[in-house]
């Protein structure tokens, strides 16, 4: 006994076809926008790490300065001759004080970070 032959019909296959097409389409379409995400978060996260290293590296750099200040100031302080003398290089060195708080607040305040740019934009 022989089976009867099912054959699928040329418009059901075509409808399975453009189904199939249209559902890659969109996967693609889902693929592109999550690579473009991803590359957007990288450029960011590499954007906050060069700046947090900046101010770090500022920061640094500001307190190396204070304390190089501080030991000038103590330096000269030994040698003062008389209590006139002490006075007047700390009234020197605390009127330099408010410059040198002064110029990291600014300098931080002023930096701004840089803004990630998305892709295909320049």
């Amino acid at each position: 006994m022989t089976q009867p032959q099912f054959e699928v019909p040329v418009d059901m296959r075509d409808f399975a076809q453009k189904s199939v097409d249209q559902a890659r389409k969109a996967f693609e379409g889902f693929i592109s926008a999550a690579q473009k995400a991803t590359d957007t978060m990288t450029s960011a996260g590499e954007n906050m790490r060069e700046s947090a290293k900046t101010v770090s590296t500022q920061s640094l750099g500001y307190a190396e300065q204070n304390v190089t200040a501080a030991f000038d100031f103590a330096a000269k302080l030994v040698q003062a001759k008389d209590p006139p003398e002490a006075f007047a290089l700390q009234s020197e060195f605390l009127k330099s004080q408010p410059r040198q708080v002064q110029a990291p607040a600014q300098d931080n305040g002023t930096a701004t970070p840089p803004h990630p740019t998305p892709q295909g934009e320049t």
